[in-house]
């Protein structure tokens, strides 16, 4: 099957992370780098367009991801693009420094982005509780938790604090270190992702949001 495809990837990306699992799920050895993928003539430019393709081009191998019922499909899309958002707010909070030249920066917006940060996080949170706590949509492990999961794990190797967030906690330690979930450049530990991060974030904002 994988003679004629190509998964492009980034160590450390949640996204490249969530194609990168998905691929692996389907039976391919690892992946190059950054989240693009060849398949013969065609190419997917996109992480979450990846999973799709793969997911209904290769329905048949592997771990079935998309529901027969209508209406938990339907949630399974949301969550999927909605996990658009946190990625974002994420992105906004923590690499703030990185982003906006200094004299542009403001202490009124890094304010204004961690607090919508933490508003997504206690969203996401929620999402969990209503589904029991084990998968993004319910009972099963879906598209919506290739998509996201890279994502939550990222902020919890970053140091985030357990506690505050424990419904996400429960659901990032008991998918962590299942074999097929262990994604290359994400596994480092937080030391090291810290490290990594130092010259892109404000670390003292990210350390009053992680604890």
């Amino acid at each position: 099957m994988a003679k004629d495809m190509t998964l492009f990837w980034g160590s450390g990306s949640p996204p490249a992370g969530g194609s990168s699992l998905l691929w692996r799920r389907k039976g391919n050895k690892r992946p190059t780098k950054v989240p693009a993928f060849q398949h013969g003539n065609l190419i997917i430019n996109e992480s979450i367009g990846i999973c799709e393709y793969l997911e209904d081009r290769f329905k048949d191998i592997g771990t079935k991801l998309v529901p027969e019922d209508c209406a938990e499909k339907a949630m399974m899309f949301q969550r999927m693009h909605e996990g658009n958002s946190l990625m974002m707010k994420f992105g906004d909070f923590a690499f703030y420094n990185w982003k906006v030249p200094e004299p542009e920066r403001h202490d009124s917006a890094l304010k204004r982005n961690q607090e919508a940060l933490t508003a997504e996080m206690q969203l996401w949170e929620d999402y969990l509780k209503k589904s029991n706590g084990q998968y993004l949509t319910g009972k099963n492990f879906t598209l919506a938790d290739v998509v996201n999961f890279p994502v939550i794990a990222m902020i919890f190797r970053m140091g985030l604090c357990e506690e505050k967030y424990p419904t996400l906690a429960k659901y990032y330690n008991d998918l962590k270190d299942r074999p097929a979930l262990k994604i290359p450049g994400l596994q480092t530990g937080r030391t090291h992702r810290a490290k990594q991060f130092s010259t892109l974030c404000n670390i003292a904002a990210l350390s009053t949001f992680l604890h």
